[in-house]
């Protein structure tokens, strides 16, 4: 395989992502995403997503909410798709590191299993600081840097004696990027970072932690992978709440 751009990519695999992600098909964002972003931005008038992909978490911050919601993206056929399905947002085509929005624009900013595609941490989280509000929430999901790392994984051992189940964790102190082909034909570009890599990029920026939420994967998921259910305590996804200072 050629070694295309992270944009390319996205740009060529938009509809995988449409098709396995969104309307409902993935318990992931159904039980667990959708309400912990709905939660956490109940009471905040005007939203921006970035990354916001086809627009679903944009579209139930503005159902549950009623918020004025924007969501950017760089994908033109992310947004593209975004637009077609409406709903309430607005929508523009961005990536998260040259936001064109005036300082204090927003009073939450949410980003969704995107960090972990962006080179330019540092650049992507100053941009979400310089556009909230003193005051400001930012709901920042990511897959878990520690137990997602690339390399973890069930391990059901049957050679020692007695056998052993372990939940492998791969070097997690190497930040490295990677193409992973995720289903036949489709390669995606992951960035894995250690998790002080991203709360002390936030700190240097004046995004201060105030949870930490670290769920159990849903039934809804473990009903659709049955082999994860003996590693049902690791959890797949991390979100981090904090204050814009």
């Amino acid at each position: 395989m050629s070694d295309p751009t992270n944009a390319e990519l996205w740009e060529s695999h938009a509809d995988w992502w449409q098709r396995e992600f969104t309307d409902g098909v993935d318990p992931e964002y159904t039980e667990q995403i959708l309400p912990i972003v709905r939660e956490w931005t109940a009471g905040f008038d005007r939203v921006l997503e970035v990354g916001t992909g086809e627009g679903q978490v944009a579209r139930a911050v503005v159902a549950a909410n009623g918020s004025l919601v924007v969501g950017v993206d760089p994908t033109v056929n992310q947004i593209d798709e975004a637009q077609r399905r409406g709903s309430g947002p607005r929508y523009a085509r961005s990536g998260a590191e040259a936001l064109p929005f005036a300082d204090a624009s927003f009073d939450a900013v949410v980003c969704c299993l995107v960090f972990e595609h962006i080179d330019d941490v540092d650049g992507a989280l100053a941009e979400v600081a310089r556009v909230l509000r003193p005051g400001g929430r930012f709901v920042f999901c990511l897959n878990h840097p520690l137990l997602q790392t690339p390399g973890s994984g069930w391990i059901d051992d049957q050679i020692l004696d007695p056998p052993e189940q372990y939940w492998r964790i791969g070097p997690y102190l190497t930040e490295q990027a990677v193409v992973e082909q995720v289903e036949k034909g489709v390669f995606i570009r992951f960035v894995h970072r250690p998790l002080g890599r991203y709360v002390n990029a936030m700190a240097d920026v004046g995004l201060s932690l105030e949870r930490m939420l670290e769920p159990a994967p849903p039934e809804g998921f473990l009903a659709r992978a049955p082999e994860y259910i003996e590693a049902a305590t690791i959890p797949r996804l991390l979100t981090l709440v904090a204050r814009r200072t």
